[in-house]
């Protein structure tokens, strides 16, 4: 069962809902069935420099050739640029020219189309954000930022929170779907989602934008770029605020009490920054910095059921993530190595003007994590590569008066074979020696093969992983709530796979491909039987589907759609898990009427769900789905100044995912963006 079913199911205790409401964020499993569908590709073919092959990364190997640039590499599902239609693992890249086309600000925006994918988000932007991979839970899928691991060490259950991260400054995010611990290690159950940030390149270039719209929306950017022979550099600093967005639903206030709208607030720092030492030696350094404050509004835990709170509470997140970079290439480029050392900081605070109980929680949280890697990549003949790596990781958590360390070593390798251009397989086993749990062994096996005459893809992959307990579950105390940390906790365990097809038709201007999956996971961490810690208890089947379906209509005018059906079930209850909506389908459509103006609309429409309540006074409920219709408008005015505008929630949909949160409604916004 997972975490916000064993809280729901315990929540019987006032003391023990405030606990998990305030500390345990929003996690879930399910699985997928057999489906099709499209979306936007490009035409042009991008080739990532092999700086990047640091920060695994993909793009969907259902993703056809037309207008819309679309990358024909992955990074992700074999830490080395290989053609997309060869890997065997399912992926899907979206690049900067979409982001930018669709005008979408936040991660979260980004991800909310990707197939196997959904985006559990609590109100508007700033509000805590999770993301399931194919029905698993949110805190079973690896993020990386440039190479760089970004959980933070002092989470409570290891969910990333997708909700801090603008898109002003990346370049392109890979979703990697199924078990990849067998390259990545822990917390790669459901898949990976890599994000690669923008470099320098050309002459030195300086960019402006400035944008405003509903909900007191004010956002500003500005950046300096360029890159010469030996150096290149690419520094950005964006501000994103939104002052008032109405999440609470009004049928959940007291009467006669108005709600009180969130505002958000932002600032991202990002710089990257490379040297072309030699002709065999390269070095960078990446780093990126957030701080971000939200006010919104909790739960009075006083009552029963709990009601939204009178006063707001104010969050304030400050993320760090740095990493420096050395490639060495010997003997004429048939060994390549990659040296890499990691530093990130996570630390957050909570202002809340409630006591609930007369009891005082911890109100913040520091994590801090050390990374060293290298990676070496070999030549051993044509077609056939071999990877090796090492990892030493160590992560730090200080929630007062709890301070708490683990530490990981691994190491692994990676098989790279090729026959004829019509066979590929990528076979890699990884062992992980970590200070709590002792060694684990994980592996992946992703074959694909191109059909002669037909070019029918066939492709498949099956693979294992894993997610070790969090430094808090093992080790954090809530004594005024007789609930104890579990330091013999064990990591949660799963194995899966996938098969599917993918087919080009006249000259790949249509495109289509179904994938089934499954994956069966076990060991999970939950509460125990008297609610008093933690315990391995618990099975997890989820399968389904992905399918897609690309049309390249003309030159100018193209569009995707995407089917994803998804059932996960716990198998000891027999219950459907929380917030694994069975049926999703999406639609990008790009059309260029005239050379300077591109227009595009997307849809998503997200089928019924079971969740429980705001504070799972009620747990188990049916919530509606929901249909979302974008539109965006991009006018270059002249070679320095385009301008832009977009509507959100084109016919004012007033969904709630997760249930007791509002999303935004209707919304209008434009600016300007000028380069010089």
């Amino acid at each position: 069962m997972p975490i916000s079913d064993f809280a729901a199911a315990k929540r019987g205790s006032l003391l023990a809902a405030h606990f998990f409401m305030r500390r345990v964020p929003l996690l879930l499993l399910a699985p997928p069935v057999v489906c099709l569908a499209a979306r936007p590709l490009g035409a042009q073919e991008t080739v990532l420099p092999e700086a990047q092959a640091a920060a695994p990364q993909a793009q969907d190997a259902s993703t056809a050739s037309n207008a819309i640039e679309v990358p024909e590499v992955t990074v992700s599902a074999t830490t080395t640029p290989e053609p997309l239609t060869d890997v065997g693992s399912s992926v899907t890249v979206i690049d900067s020219a979409e982001i930018e086309r669709e005008q979408r600000r936040t991660v979260p925006d980004a991800l909310s189309l990707a197939p196997g994918l959904n985006v559990v988000q609590t109100g508007g932007p700033g509000g805590q954000t999770s993301v399931f991979v194919r029905g698993t839970n949110a805190n079973q899928v690896k993020v990386l930022i440039d190479g760089i691991d970004a959980s933070d060490p002092s989470n409570p259950t290891g969910a990333f929170d997708f909700g801090q991260l603008l898109t002003y400054d990346i370049d392109r995010i890979e979703v990697l779907r199924g078990p990849q611990s067998g390259l990545y290690g822990a917390d790669a159950i459901g898949g990976v989602i890599s994000i690669t940030t923008k470099s320098g390149e050309g002459p030195p270039k300086a960019k402006a934008l400035i944008e405003g719209g509903s909900f007191g929306t004010l956002n500003e950017v500005m950046g300096f770029s360029g890159a010469t022979p030996v150096f290149s550099y690419y520094m950005n600093l964006a501000h994103f605020n939104v002052a008032d967005t109405q999440v609470t639903p009004p049928e959940l206030l007291p009467p006669g009490r108005l709600g009180i709208g969130n505002a958000y607030e932002n600032w991202t720092l990002s710089t990257k920054f490379g040297a072309h030492l030699s002709d065999t030696v390269d070095a960078s350094l990446v780093a990126r910095y957030i701080d971000s404050t939200l006010h919104f509004t909790g739960n009075d835990f006083s009552t029963f059921p709990a009601t939204p709170a009178a006063l707001q509470s104010t969050q304030r997140n400050n993320q760090l993530y740095t990493r420096g970079e050395a490639n060495w290439s010997a003997f004429d480029g048939i060994l390549k190595n990659r040296f890499g050392l990691n530093y990130t900081q996570a630390y957050a605070l909570e202002k809340d003007p409630d006591t609930a109980f007369g009891v005082t929680l911890p109100t913040s949280n520091l994590g801090q994590r050390l990374q060293a890697d290298w990676q070496g990549e070999l030549d051993l003949a044509k077609d056939w590569t071999l990877i090796a790596g090492f990892e030493d990781k160590n992560d730090q958590l200080y929630a007062a008066p709890t301070f708490a360390r683990n530490a990981n070593k691994a190491g692994y390798l990676q098989l790279l074979t090729r026959y004829d251009d019509r066979f590929f397989l990528a076979s890699n086993i990884r062992y992980d020696a970590n200070d709590q749990f002792g060694g684990h062994t994980t592996y992946r096996f992703a074959p694909s093969f191109h059909v002669p005459w037909s070019e029918t893809v066939l492709k498949g992959s099956i693979g294992t992983g894993f997610k070790p307990p969090t430094l808090s579950e093992l080790y954090v105390n809530f004594p005024a709530f007789r609930f104890f940390g579990n330091p013999n906790l064990k990591p949660e365990e799963s194995i899966g796979y996938d098969i599917g097809f993918e087919q080009p038709l006249f000259d790949n201007l249509i495109r289509f491909g179904s994938t089934y999956y499954q994956n069966n996971i076990t060991d999970l961490i939950n509460a125990n039987a008297t609610f008093t810690s933690y315990t391995n208890v618990g099975r997890v089947k989820t399968y389904g589907c992905e399918s897609f379906a690309s049309f390249a209509i003309t030159p100018e005018l193209n569009f995707r759609t995407d089917y994803t059906l998804t059932i996960a079930t716990d198998e000891m209850t027999q219950l459907e898990l929380l917030r694994r909506p069975r049926n999703k389908f999406s639609m990008q459509a790009a059309w260029k009427p005239v050379p300077k103006l591109s227009l595009s609309t997307t849809l998503v429409f997200v089928g019924s769900f079971i969740d429980g309540n705001r504070d799972f006074s009620v747990q188990r409920l049916n919530a509606p789905g929901y249909t979302v219709v974008n539109l965006a408008a991009n006018y270059e005015v002249n070679e320095n100044i385009s301008a832009f505008g977009r509507i959100d929630n084109l016919f004012n949909v007033r969904y709630q995912n997760p249930t007791g949160f509002l999303t935004t409604g209707l919304g209008a916004y434009a600016g300007v963006r000028a380069t010089y």
